[in-house]
C-alpha cells in the first residue's frame, strides 16, 4: 500500500538531486524499498561532498559524517541534511511532521524512538542522531518485531546492539525477532570481542582465530555465569537463535545444560554431556559446525568402485550418496555405474539417492521442470532396483534467494511432490540444498527430509538459518580417503539416522519393451486429421445439431487430451501400460461428454452437502433438521475421464492391493469414502486421469488378462477398453470403436530413438 509520506519523500529527494552527477531518480510511488533508502543514502553522500555517489553507507560516507556532523540535532545541520533525516524516518514507519528540514519536536522524538527500538538509547542517550544510528536509519532493517519474528530474539538483538555499539566495526542490526546473516555475523563479531581480538581482527568470520579462541577461553559448563566477559550469554543467544528455548540471563543453569544436551542430540555431536564444548558452539555458530568431525554417510561423484567401497568402510562410513543422473552437456560422469551398486552392497553399505541434473541457478526451476524431474527420477530409481519408500534428493545447487524460493523452488518442488504421488507413490521427495530451502520446502510439505549443503558456509541461505528439524545428512567438508586403487574424494556427512539408505536391489531385467515417449506436437494436425475422419465414419463426429449436446469437439477433444500429455506419458511408464489406452479412452470421454453431464454431477454435491449437514445436525438435533435435495444421486461419471466414484475406489483398491500405490483401503459402502473420492475425481484433472490408467489396469485383472501391460496385443486391449464402459454388447461396441481410436494414436507415435 503506497504511504503519502514516503511519496512526498521521493518526490522531494528526485527534485532536489536529479541534476547531481550520479544520483539515480526513484519512482515515485510510495512504497518504501531499497531504491529508495539508496537515493537517500546518495543524497547524503552528495551532501558531504563525496564524489563518486553509490549506493552504499561504507567506511568513507561514515568518516565524512562523523567529522562534519558527529551529531544532527536542532542546533547542527544543514536543511537538506535534516530532509534526508526526515525522509528517511518516514520510510522506517516513523511519524513526523513534514520534510521540513527543521529539526523540531516530533523529529528529535523519532530519533529517539528509533534510538529505543534499536537498544542503543542507554549508550547514545538524547534526541540527536549520531553517524551508526543515521546509518541504521538509511536500510530497510526492521526494529519492530515483523511476522513470525520472536519476541526473545529481539530482546538478545537489542542487548547485542546496546553491548557492542561503541566498537569501531560493531553497527546497529535488525530488531525484528528473526535470526539473519547479518544478525549471525555480529553474534561472531561480539564473541572475538569478549575473546580479546582488536578492532583490527574482530571480523565477524569464524576463523582459525576464533576457533582458536573458544577453545581455550569459552569453554562452558554448569554453574558459570557472565562477569567482566560475557561468554554465558553470547552462548545462550546462539541457542535461542537456533530456536532452542534456554533463558538469556549470563547463568549456565543445569536446566540450562539439559537443553544444550538436547541440541547435541539432535545435531549428532561427538559429546552430549551439556557442557558449551567447542563442537558445540561451532554447530551454533557456523553452518558446518566442526568441520573435522567424522561422519557416517559420504556423497560423491566418483565411481565407487570394490575397492574405495572397502576403503569407504575401513574408514567408517556406512551410507553413500550416489547419482542417479549427469548434467547434459557435462563431461563429468557422475551417475551410478552398472554394477557399482552392487560393489558397494559386497562392502556393507547402503545407498541414498541424488537427483541433479543442472540445479545450480534459479532459472532452472519450474514446475514444467519438476515434472520432467520427477518423471526421470523415477525411472532411473526404478531400473537400479531401489525399493518403495525410498527417498530421492533433488538438488538445489546454489545460493537461493527467498524470492527463488517462493517463485521457482516451491512451485517446482510441488510439481514433484505431486507427479510421484500420481505415479505411485513409490518413492519419496527429499532436497538437497541450503538451510532456508529445505526449511521452506519442509514448511510447505513437500519434502520428507533434508540433505543439507551445510559446506557451503558463505550462502545466505545458511548463514543466520538453523539446522533443518528433519535433517537426514549434514554435509560439512571435502575430504579423500584410502590409499591406491582404493584412494576417493568425497563430502563428509553427518547422518542423523532418518534416513539409513538401502542396501538390497532388484534392478529391472533387460530386454524390457521399450517406454512410450512424449507426443511430438509438430504431428498434432496430421493426428487431428486422422481422428476426425474416423470419428465422422463411426457416428462420433460433429453433425449439426451437436454443438447443442456435446460442448467438445473432435478437435478440441484431441487439443484436451493432448494438453495432459505430460502426465499421461509420466502415468504410462510409471505404471507400465501403452498410453495409448490413456490416451484414446481420455479422447473418447471428452468428446463423449453431455451439456447434461455437470446437471447430473450438481445433484451428486447436493446430496452429498445434505448428508454433511444431517450428520452435524444429528450430533446435535436442535431445530428442524435440514430439507434433502428434490434429487438424490450418489454417484455419477465426472470428470475428464467420466469415471464413478464406486469405479475409481474398487480400481484405487486393487492397484494398492499389489503395491503399485500407497493409498489406503477405501469402502465403497461408506459414503464417506464415496463423496470424498467423487469430490477429486470433479475437481482434480491429475486424479482424475491417474485414476483412469488404474481402471484399466483393474479392468484387466477382472478380465484374467495377465501378460506383461506393455505387450497386449489388439484383442486383450479391445476387451479393457470394452471393460472401462461396463459390459455386456454395448460396452463391446464401444471398446471397437475405441480401439480405432487407439490405433491412431499409436500411429503417431513418437518414435523411440
Amino acid at each position: 500500500m503506497a504511504d503519502e509520506m514516503v511519496r512526498t519523500a521521493q518526490q522531494w529527494v528526485n527534485a532536489t538531486y536529479q541534476n547531481v552527477p550520479g544520483y539515480q531518480p526513484v519512482e515515485e510511488n510510495g512504497r518504501t524499498g531499497w531504491s529508495t533508502v539508496f537515493a537517500l543514502t546518495r543524497a547524503l553522500q552528495h551532501e558531504l561532498g563525496l564524489s563518486p555517489l553509490s549506493d552504499s553507507f561504507g567506511p568513507a560516507t561514515l568518516a565524512a559524517l562523523s567529522a562534519r556532523w558527529p551529531v544532527i540535532d536542532h542546533t547542527a545541520g544543514p536543511a537538506n541534511l535534516v530532509k534526508i533525516v526526515q525522509s528517511a524516518l518516514y520510510c522506517k514507519g516513523y511519524p513526523g511532521s513534514g520534510i521540513s528540514g527543521s529539526y523540531d519536536v516530533e523529529t528529535a522524538n523519532s530519533v529517539r524512538r528509533l534510538k529505543e527500538d534499536t537498544g542503543v538509547i542507554g549508550v547514545l542517550p538524547g534526541f540527536g542522531l549520531v553517524p551508526k544510528v543515521f546509518k541504521a536509519l538509511l536500510t530497510m532493517d526492521a526494529y519492530v518485531v515483523l511476522s513470525g519474528g520472536s519476541p526473545r530474539v529481539r530482546e538478545i538483538q537489542k542487548w547485542l546492539n546496546s553491548t557492542y555499539v561503541g566498537r569501531r566495526d560493531f553497527f546497529i542490526i535488525p530488531c525484528d525477532g528473526h535470526f539473519s546473516r547479518d544478525v549471525q555475523k555480529a553474534l561472531v563479531r561480539a564473541l572475538q570481542y569478549e575473546l580479546g581480538m582488536d578492532d583490527d581482527t574482530a571480523n565477524g568470520r569464524f576463523g582459525p582465530g576464533t576457533q582458536t579462541g573458544i577453545r581455550n577461553h569459552a569453554a562452558l559448563n554448569t554453574g558459570a555465569a557472565d562477569s567482566t566477559r560475557r561468554f554465558v550469554r553470547l552462548f545462550q543467544a546462539a541457542m535461542v537463535f537456533n530456536t532452542w528455548d534456554v533463558p538469556f540471563d549470563g547463568r549456565y543453569t543445569a536446566a540450562v545444560a539439559g537443553t544444550v544436551a538436547e541440541f547435541q542430540r539432535f545435531a549428532c555431536l561427538p559429546r552430549t554431556t551439556g557442557a558449551a564444548d567447542f563442537p558445540t558452539w561451532a554447530s551454533l555458530l557456523v553452518s558446518t559446525g566442526d568441520p573435522t568431525r567424522r561422519g557416517s554417510a559420504c556423497d560423491c561423484v566418483t565411481t565407487v568402485t570394490p575397492a574405495r567401497a572397502q576403503a569407504l568402510r575401513a574408514a567408517g562410513y556406512t551410507t553413500v550418496g550416489r547419482y542417479l543422473s549427469n548434467v547434459p552437456g557435462s563431461k563429468l560422469n557422475k551417475k551410478i555405474q552398472p554394477g557399482e551398486l552392487q560393489a558397494l552392497v559386497a562392502a556393507g553399505l547402503a545407498v541414498f539417492p541424488i537427483y541433479q541434473t543442472k540445479g545450480g541457478t534459479a532459472d532452472y526451476f519450474s514446475a514444467a521442470q519438476g515434472a520432467d524431474d520427477a518423471l526421470a527420477a523415477v525411472e532411473t530409481a526404478r531400473e537400479h532396483g531401489f525399493q518403495r519408500g525410498t527417498t530421492i534428493y533433488f538438488a538445489v545447487d546454489f545460493d537461493a534467494m527467498d524470492h527463488d524460493i517462493t517463485q521457482r523452488i516451491i512451485p517446482h518442488f510441488r510439481m514433484v511432490s505431486q507427479r510421484l504421488a500420481q505415479y505411485g507413490g513409490e518413492y519419496r521427495v527429499g532436497v538437497y540444498g541450503p538451510r532456508n530451502v529445505c526449511r521452506r520446502l519442509a514448511k510447505e510439505g513437500l519434502t520428507v527430509s533434508s540433505f543439507v549443503s551445510d559446506m557451503s558456509t558463505g550462502f545466505s541461505g545458511n548463514l543466520g538459518f538453523p539446522l533443518p528439524r528433519d535433517w537426514a545428512f549434514d554435509q560439512i567438508a571435502t575430504i579423500t580417503v584410502g590409499t591406491g586403487d582404493g584412494h576417493i574424494e568425497i563430502d563428509n556427512n553427518i547422518a542423523s539416522g532418518r534416513d539409513h539408505g538401502q542396501n538390497r536391489f532388484a534392478p529391472a531385467p533387460p530386454g524390457r519393451p521399450a517406454l512410450d515417449l512424449p507426443f511430438d506436437m509438430s504431428r498434432q494436425p496430421a493426428l487431428t486429421q486422422d481422428i476426425v475422419a474416423y470419428m465422422n465414419g463411426i457416428g462420433w463426429g460433429e453433425g449439426v445439431l451437436e454443438p447443442l449436446t456435446h460442448p467438445n469437439s473432435p478437435p478440441e477433444s484431441v487439443s484436451m487430451t493432448l494438453g495432459h500429455d505430460e502426465l499421461i506419458t509420466g502415468l504410462s511408464r510409471a505404471y507400465r501400460v501403452r498410453k495409448f489406452t490413456i490416451q484414446s479412452l481420455l479422447l473418447t470421454e471428452v468428446r463423449t461428454v453431455t451439456r447434461d453431464d455437470p446437471v447430473v454431477d450438481l445433484t451428486v454435491r447436493a446430496n452429498y452437502l445434505y448428508e454433511e449437514k444431517l450428520e452435524e445436525w444429528m450430533k446435535n438435533p436442535v431445530g428442524d433438521p435440514p430439507a434433502p435435495p428434490l434429487v438424490r444421486r450418489t454417484d455419477s461419471s465426472t470428470g475428464p475421464g467420466a469415471i464413478f466414484a464406486k469405479t475409481a475406489i474398487k480400481a484405487r483398491n486393487h492397484a494398492a492391493s499389489i503395491g503399485l500405490i500407497p493409498d489406503e483401503r477405501l469402502n465403497a459402502a461408506d459414503w464417506h469414502d464415496v463423496w470424498k473420492v467423487w469430490k477429486r475425481l470433479n475437481e482434480d484433472t491429475g486424479y482424475n486421469i491417474t485414476t483412469l490408467a488404474l481402471v484399466t489396469i483393474e479392468a484387466a485383472h477382472e478380465l484374467g488378462i495377465t501378460t506383461d501391460r506393455l505387450r497386449y496385443g489388439e484383442e486383450e486391449t479391445r476387451r479393457i477398453l470394452a471393460r472401462y464402459n461396463g459390459t455386456g454388447s454395448a460396452a463391446d461396441g464401444y471398446g471397437t470403436k475405441v480401439l480405432g481410436i487407439y490405433r491412431i494414436f499409436e500411429k503417431h507415435r513418437t518414435p523411440a530413438g
